[in-house]
């Protein structure tokens, strides 16, 4: 397979935590695999585009964030087990969404342009009372 694969959605209370995994052990496209990339974590809620909301460098040493999750969320990687993480705590409902990671990602986080690697079907995250 060419997609990651997320994991670890589910339906969570406001002010509540959940950690996103996104497995890239089975990524590979031509010669790179997951170490060689830059990640993204992205999330489309209901009615709305894509958003891209942190990405994390190739070797973890420097991640981003939109300003709606900085502070909330941390982004991180473990490339040894070819694994991003997105740790998200104080959630809100608003952060209501399916939510995607991707590679391979620009510096201001966005989509490579014309990158022929597919999107993965993303976990559920469900912020509600």
């Amino acid at each position: 397979q060419l997609q990651l694969v997320e994991s670890g959605g589910g339906l969570v209370r406001p002010g509540g935590s959940l950690r996103l995994s996104c497995d890239g052990s089975k990524f590979r496209y031509q010669s790179f695999t997951f170490h060689h990339y830059a990640v993204g974590w992205f999330r489309q809620a209901p009615g709305k585009e894509r958003e891209g909301i942190s990405c994390i460098s190739s070797n973890g040493a420097t991640a981003k964030y939109v300003d709606d999750v900085k502070g909330r969320f941390t982004i991180s990687r473990e490339n040894a087990n070819k694994t991003a993480f997105l740790q998200m705590n104080n959630l809100k409902p608003e952060d209501t969404a399916i939510y995607y990671c991707y590679l391979p990602v620009k510096e201001d986080c966005t989509p490579m342009p014309g990158s022929p690697l597919p999107w993965g079907q993303g976990t559920q995250v469900t912020v509600s009372s």
